[in-house]
């Protein structure tokens, strides 16, 4: 039903407004009844008894169209009042002041004035509106009424003219009000939603780092093995190649469902289940997996990895993972210690220490974003902790301290 509105409140935001249906049928009365009007009124001046104006006593001929013509013009004018509209409402003042022939024209005009300006400027238009009225009752007297009688009366229709245009004015601005709230609404759910969207996806490509970067990194190791020892026995070329081949295929599993994940997301349609996320119980089949690679890791748990709650379990697993993978791509070969203690309400400790390289390695080196132990800290951060890393002697120490609150 947007025909029914004017193009104020019908047109889009930022678009030039044009007329709307309703625009152009209020327009075409509005010229219809001021012109028309002017014609009737001062043929009836004229003497050709049209009983439009007869109240009004004989005035010059010279005046009557003089009258005549400056409202027929302004009453033409209406139809392009919203454009021009201080002209026409500088030329409706003039006319009040003289003008029986243009009344209907002056009338629509000081309503235009109402609607669409504010009021200081429409008080001081009205006020300059009735000022005229002294000056119209002693050029054009009324036969059946006084001079004060011929003002207050236009005075009492100047200001009913511009409290109606008050409160069609009001009236616009409440609606256009309520528009411009939906419309901020409906672009604020969006940027939600797109926040949303924004969120989901970082934290998929946090979690596909970690886990790519490990088993990238098993992958390496274990086709170095093979290229630094053609001449193993067939039956350790087996295992190797078949650890290879099951690492990559996890690797691939993995890949695939967050790339369906992110895949669904872009068409809307129902996202696939996730894969269960790793808790800190899983962290004895990590530390195996890494050492049947050949990874020599030394564990000392010391807390019951099960009254880990998930969330703090899930980061302190992302960031041990994160840990062997840096430590198998910067010492290769060398002792990881990795220690977890704490307890419920005094927080989660994690140190991962191990040896600095030396020498130059004569394996080609793993390579990586450099970007591992800034997610890690992110990560960390995000989860109300915080983590560290330095060179503590000959050993590089990666700590980290995670909320565990009590119950």
């Amino acid at each position: 039903m947007s025909w029914l509105l004017p193009a104020a409140l019908s047109a889009e935001p930022d678009a030039p407004a044009r007329r709307s249906t309703r625009d152009w049928v209020v327009d075409s009365l509005c010229f219809v009844l001021g012109f028309g009007f002017t014609v009737l009124a001062t043929a009836d001046l004229l003497g050709w008894s049209t009983g439009i104006v007869r109240e009004w006593q004989p005035t010059a001929g010279w005046v009557v169209w003089v009258d005549g013509v400056l409202s027929a013009v302004a009453g033409i004018g209406l139809w392009w009042r919203r454009r021009f509209l201080w002209p026409l409402a500088i030329l409706a003042l003039v006319l009040s002041a003289f003008s029986v022939a243009g009344a209907v024209t002056l009338t629509i005009m000081l309503l235009t004035v109402a609607v669409h300006c504010r009021f200081p400027v429409l008080a001081a238009y009205a006020a300059a509106g009735a000022a005229t009225n002294l000056i119209f009752a002693a050029a054009r007297p009324d036969r059946t009424s006084g001079y004060w009688e011929t003002v207050w009366w236009g005075v009492a229709i100047v200001l009913i003219i511009a409290l109606w245009g008050m409160v069609v004015r009001a009236r616009r601005e409440l609606v256009a009000s309520w528009r411009d709230r939906a419309a901020r609404a409906e672009a604020e759910q969006q940027l939600r939603v797109e926040q949303a969207r924004t969120l989901e996806r970082t934290r998929i490509a946090r979690e596909m780092h970690d886990v790519l970067a490990h088993r990238i990194s098993l992958l390496s190791l274990h086709a170095g093995a093979l290229e630094f020892r053609p001449d193993a026995p067939p039956a350790e070329i087996a295992g190797a190649a078949s650890v290879v081949r099951a690492t990559a295929h996890q690797a691939l599993q993995d890949l695939r469902a967050v790339i369906g994940v992110l895949r669904t997301d872009q068409t809307g349609e129902e996202p696939a289940p996730e894969r269960p996320q790793p808790t800190l119980s899983g962290l004895p089949a990590l530390v195996d997996e890494a050492r049947l690679a050949g990874d020599r890791v030394a564990l000392d748990v010391q807390v019951d990895l099960g009254e880990v709650p998930a969330g703090t379990g899930r980061t302190a697993y992302r960031i041990i993972q994160e840990g062997l993978t840096n430590a198998r791509k910067h010492a290769p070969g060398a002792v990881v210690r990795v220690t977890v203690d704490g307890a419920c309400g005094a927080g989660l400790h994690i140190a991962i220490a191990n040896p600095l390289p030396v020498g130059v390695s004569t394996r080609p080196p793993i390579p990586g974003t450099g970007m591992g132990l800034i997610g890690l800290a992110e990560r960390a951060s995000l989860a109300g902790g915080h983590l560290t890393h330095s060179t503590d002697g000959a050993d590089f120490r990666l700590t980290a301290h995670l909320p565990w609150a009590a119950g």
